[in-house]
């Protein structure tokens, strides 16, 4: 059947990517998750904020601001074409490595609950680890671009990444951040899988990389001790086990539909880091299962949508930007499971957030970057198809 469209393809064509919107499904999961977001920080902070500040929403007004910074950067990220971010690869990668040595320095690295992850600028604190992990993928993107028949046919070409992100996962270790570190390297061997990296040597290193990290868990004291109370918490519920006992009551007073909005107890000085690490257990207390499992499904959408976006790029010869695109939705889905499987007991603590619902400006702003390089990337999707349609004002459809 043929279909008459008066010229719009000719005029979409010549006026590209002023003339898309962003894209609606994935924009819309976004809003959602940043609105729910700010709604149990205000919710599970409420108690802690008024002992510690005398103000019940001080972590939602420090939240929010998080949120309209990330807004305000995403808009530049928009509005830059890909191909700056592949140029900028190996300065990025080298920006990465000097945040997070300067965190390691006394007198710059701010050291709180015994970490030293932030950088302290005055009036706000920069965790070192939550840039450079996009440092590093926007430079791993690029690699691939251009180092890809190594990369899929030599051990050099597959060793060279590895190596620059195990430089980069000490570091990470050495604050310790060492669910950073996981997540960085579960997302790097994810990038040179989705790049063309044999399945044997791919599933070597892996094995190989989890045999590193679990080795570095069984030699640190206090990592063991969070490997043996996540195995049976109840064994010590008032001290190794305390927090992953009142996650799991948290969850359990939630049952189907929750407790309501604000009724949670658990936030009431009985579970630690409620709006932190442990916002995912509040959320069920309050929303249930039914709450619980959306949240699930708006994540599974976004790093669904991800890959689909990353795929269309792929088809279209726009390899870096179909890396990037992968790298953010493997980096996104893992932080979210761990966080989640950390909240349900069924993962050890990792002191990881949960991406745009958990209190953290730093992981507010660099997730808000990360979604809107997604976006970028479909607009330019869309833009290189509009390019390819016919000038003439008739178009076909099956």
């Amino acid at each position: 059947m043929i279909r008459f469209r008066g010229g719009m393809a000719a005029i979409v064509a010549r006026r590209g990517l002023r003339s898309f919107p962003l894209d609606p499904l994935l924009t819309a999961a976004f809003v959602a998750l940043v609105t729910l977001g700010l709604i149990m920080v205000a919710s599970s902070s409420v108690a802690i904020a008024d002992r510690v500040y005398g103000d019940p929403l001080h972590f939602f007004w420090r939240q929010s601001a998080a949120a309209a910074i990330g807004l305000l950067l995403g808009y530049g990220v928009l509005r830059t074409p890909l191909k700056v971010w592949e140029r900028l690869g190996v300065p990025l990668l080298a920006v990465a490595v000097v945040l997070l040595l300067l965190v390691l320095i006394p007198g710059i690295g701010r050291e709180v609950n015994g970490s030293m992850r932030w950088i302290d600028l005055g009036p706000v604190n920069l965790q070192s680890s939550e840039p450079a992990k996009l440092c590093v993928i926007a430079y791993l993107a690029g690699y691939l671009v251009r180092q890809g028949d190594r990369v899929r046919t030599s051990f050099g070409g597959f060793i060279a990444p590895i190596m620059v992100v195990t430089v980069v996962a000490g570091l990470l270790l050495l604050e310790p951040d060492y669910g950073g570190a996981v997540v960085l390297f579960a997302t790097t061997l994810g990038m040179l899988f989705l790049g063309g990296v044999p399945f044997t040597r791919f599933f070597a290193w892996m094995l190989a990389a989890g045999a590193v990290l679990g080795s570095l868990a069984l030699h640190s004291p206090y990592r063991m001790q969070r490997l043996t109370s996540f195995m049976d918490p109840w064994q010590d519920p008032y001290n190794s086990g305390f927090q992953l006992t009142q996650a799991l009551i948290a969850f359990g007073r939630g049952e189907w539909l929750g407790v309501g909005l604000g009724a949670s107890v658990q936030k009431l000085f009985y579970l630690p880091e409620a709006h932190t690490d442990f916002v995912f257990a509040v959320l069920a207390e309050e929303f249930g299962l039914v709450g619980s499992a959306l949240v699930i499904l708006l994540y599974a959408f976004v790093i669904w949508r991800a890959f689909l976006i990353a795929n269309v790029a792929e088809q279209g010869g726009r390899l870096y930007a179909a890396y990037l695109a992968y790298g953010i939705g493997l980096i996104l889905g893992l932080q979210a499971f761990l966080n989640m499987g950390v909240n349900m007991g069924e993962l050890p603590t990792k002191g990881l957030t949960l991406p745009l619902v958990s209190y953290g400006s730093n992981s507010m702003v660099m997730c808000c970057l990360a979604v809107a390089l997604l976006i970028r990337v479909e607009l330019e999707n869309r833009g290189a198809r509009s390019r390819s349609l016919p000038e003439v004002g008739m178009s076909y459809v099956a």
